[in-house]
């Protein structure tokens, strides 16, 4: 029995600090800047006919109000939830709302930074979880969205 192909676009939801990439601690995160994210996961969504809808909020309550707002919208979400991954359970409990598949995404390795890092509120309700692998690490997600 074949599998459809998802269809429906892809929320990419990134958190406080990441409209700073390219500038905020390079070492860490590279020099790729949040354009450059989002033009990556435009270009990755587009070879599966799929599209993207982008949004960046240093505020919880505004990523709150967004993730909410996906409900029924949006077929997957992707999200870099940036340090309120360590602290937010308000964010955790607003995901489950859509009710759709959740790749929650870090450009670096987490679990190889301080200890406060190595919880996430975020991953017990993710379908998966991708740390360290710098921006592909969104492609990868909306890859492994994309697929039937």
């Amino acid at each position: 029995m074949a599998t459809e192909q998802p269809t429906g676009p892809i929320l990419v939801i990134n958190g406080p600090n990441l409209n700073m990439l390219g500038t905020r601690q390079p070492e860490i995160y590279g020099a790729d800047t949040l354009a450059d994210v989002i033009a990556l996961c435009e270009a990755t969504a587009a070879r599966f006919d799929r599209t993207i809808i982008a949004f960046q909020s240093n505020h919880e309550g505004a990523l709150i109000d967004r993730i909410q707002q996906a409900r029924g919208e949006v077929s997957a979400i992707v999200i870099n939830p940036g340090g309120l991954t360590h602290t937010s359970v308000a964010l955790r409990d607003a995901l489950v709302i859509p009710e759709v598949p959740i790749v929650e995404v870090h450009i670096s390795n987490v679990h190889a930074r301080e200890e406060f890092r190595h919880h996430s509120y975020v991953s017990p309700i993710a379908t998966a979880v991708i740390a360290g692998l710098g921006i592909q690490g969104y492609a990868a997600a909306i890859e492994y969205l994309s697929r039937p």
